[in-house]
């Protein structure tokens, strides 16, 4: 959903953002609190709350790509962020602010279920046109849907999530489509064998971080154990959605993804270039899939016109270049043999 700025000062800003919110946490809720907090609280706190409605807000705009409405919803949930973090007892003189940002966010939840509940009034007719598609859900989905509703970035977020889940939870049955048009890009990398690490690595940081937050914050400690459940529910469904959905060229289309986190289907026609063995661009969209040794790119295709990409949460990109690595060259040579 988010996108963060191709610029350096992106990187030092979100670097100063977790500096500024470390900061915060630990001044309120670290062995150091009754060490550093005055008797005469209110100006510490206002300088917190400064730092999560202002500050924060201000340095994820430097460091991601974000629209107006996200960075007033950033400012709502920095004034609820605080008063989470901040105790009650040095709070209460600012009590009218954290219901300021609760309000605005009722707001945007209300728009947002409006949203939901038109999505599934027209779930017959997207499951329809899936089925007219005679696709992959990942990329039959999101075309059913915008053919009924008007594109939108909570809506492609939902659709992101619900093909996760989708993913994660309801393709154990499936196997991977055995078609003389597809080819896989993760066969011969360790992809699988990485995230099955990532996998490992969060459940056992969740083990030993939850108990040491729950005794600092239940809330954060919660809050913690959520993001970590939905991380690993996340990557088993890439996993599956990598297996799942090879290269394929067919009804003279080329449809690439790499689990849930990139795809994009071009008509041949729109097919530019090939070539073999050239460097891509600094912009170029990479299917490589992740190893533990560096990978490189293996063949470049260039687009007539740019060309729309699906990445993280739904998030779009014109792309004018792809660059891929898969297992079968020799059999994309073929597929793609009468594109000079």
């Amino acid at each position: 959903m988010f996108v963060m700025r191709q610029a350096n000062y992106a990187k030092w800003a979100f670097a100063l953002l977790l500096l500024v919110l470390l900061s915060n946490f630990m001044v309120y809720r670290s062995p150091f609190s009754a060490a550093v907090i005055p008797d005469d609280t209110f100006w510490l706190v206002a300088g917190s709350l400064f730092d999560f409605a202002i500050v924060v807000p201000l340095l994820l705009l430097a460091s991601f790509r974000l629209n107006a409405k996200q960075l007033i919803g950033f400012i709502a949930a920095g004034l609820i962020t605080a008063r989470l973090i901040i105790p009650a007892l040095y709070f209460e003189p600012f009590a009218l602010l954290f219901y300021f940002g609760v309000a605005i966010e009722v707001l945007v939840l209300v728009a947002e279920l409006a949203l939901l509940a038109l999505l599934l009034i027209h779930i017959p007719g997207i499951r329809r046109s899936m089925a007219e598609q005679a696709g992959s859900p990942l990329f039959t989905l999101f075309p059913a849907v915008h053919r009924k509703i008007k594109p939108n970035p909570f809506i492609n977020v939902l659709l992101s999530e619900a093909l996760a889940f989708y993913y994660a939870f309801f393709t154990w049955k499936k196997q991977p489509i055995d078609d003389p048009a597809a080819i896989t890009l993760h066969k011969n990398t360790s992809s699988i064998a990485f995230n099955i690490m990532l996998i490992h690595a969060i459940v056992i940081e969740t083990i030993g971080i939850h108990w040491w937050f729950h005794d600092k914050s239940a809330v954060l400690s919660l809050v913690l154990l959520a993001l970590n459940v939905y991380s690993v529910i996340y990557f088993i469904g890439d996993i599956q959605a990598t297996r799942l959905n090879p290269l394929t060229v067919k009804n003279e289309n080329l449809h690439v993804s790499l689990g849930l986190n990139k795809r994009i289907s071009v008509p041949i026609d729109s097919i530019k270039a090939v070539r073999w063995g050239a460097t891509p661009e600094a912009d170029a969209l990479a299917f490589v899939a992740k190893d533990f040794e560096e990978p490189h790119p293996e063949v470049v295709i260039d687009f007539k016109s740019p060309q729309q990409a699906v990445l993280f949460f739904g998030k779009t990109r014109a792309v004018s270049q792809i660059a891929l690595k898969v297992d079968e060259p020799e059999k994309l040579k073929q597929l793609l043999s009468s594109i000079k």
